[in-house]
């Protein structure tokens, strides 16, 4: 019964946990879908404040923004049903509501799984909140500027190439974006999550240069099911980035490693 009992506690912990978080997102989610941010010169710097204008919402700036940004010249976007601008700037909004969100996930993961770890797990685990929100951030900047720009313009030359009008569905255009977004800003979080995984011993420093062609296979066929084409061009946008970034933490944690091993012996 204790078992249970204490089952019962952790399951009711990860409940608040999770609330809390939800709350968050969702507080964040609406904040965008209320308010517009209003630009305003303060001794020549430009500062932006909110008003409530829940049509020309911050998400309906971010929309058009990307729009302006990123549509390739001579593709029109449209909404071909009512509602779907609504639900591409409910998308937009909530993905803000996620990227705000990291430092609260990041500390509250790491305070659930806190009373399994030692302290200096513990330590190392609060340690990684700004870097998991730096990568985090990292990735949806490159994806953004980057890889989003070159698919969708390289996707979008076959039309011109056939001498076609190209049109493209508001929420087609917002849902592609996004899961860019979220794919790079997560798997930018590679090195972190090999790390952890060293330092809490479930697998061990030789384990990821002993695995790293089987890594390379899986990282390669994540690039290809997350890019819209069977070119095998643009999946090494996905890909390319992962095979460094799976490099990085591997040379980082062999480096720890032969740290910590000379810090042993010099103190024997």
């Amino acid at each position: 019964m204790s078992g249970l009992g204490g089952l019962g506690d952790h399951l009711g912990e990860l409940r608040r946990r999770v609330v809390k978080v939800a709350i968050t997102v969702a507080a964040v989610t609406v904040f965008a879908m209320t308010f517009h941010l209003e630009p305003v010169s303060v001794w020549g710097i430009p500062l932006y404040y909110p008003v409530p204008e829940p049509l020309d919402n911050l998400a309906a700036q971010i929309t058009s923004y990307m729009a302006a940004q990123l549509v390739p010249e001579g593709v029109e976007l449209i909404q071909t049903a009512p509602g779907q601008a609504f639900f591409a700037q409910v998308y937009i909004a909530a993905l803000l509501g996620v990227v705000a969100s990291v430092p609260l996930i990041v500390r509250e993961a790491v305070a659930f799984v806190a009373p399994a770890l030692k302290k200096a797990e513990i330590r190392a685990g609060r340690s990684v909140t700004l870097p998991a929100v730096l990568l985090f951030a990292a990735g949806c900047v490159f994806s953004y500027v980057v890889v989003v720009p070159f698919i969708l313009d390289f996707l979008y030359r076959y039309g011109d190439a056939a001498g076609l009008v190209t049109f493209l569905n508001i929420m087609d255009f917002v849902t592609f974006i996004l899961q860019f977004l979220m794919a790079f800003g997560l798997s930018f979080q590679l090195p972190l999550i090999m790390y952890a995984a060293t330092f809490t011993g479930v697998a061990e420093p030789a384990f990821w240069r002993r695995n790293a062609r089987y890594a390379i296979v899986c990282i390669v066929v994540f690039g290809a099911l997350i890019t819209p084409d069977g070119s095998g061009i643009t999946m090494w946008f996905v890909a390319g980035p992962m095979l460094a970034l799976y490099a990085v933490g591997m040379l980082a944690i062999e480096r720890r490693e032969r740290t910590s091993r000379a810090g042993r012996r010099s103190n024997v």
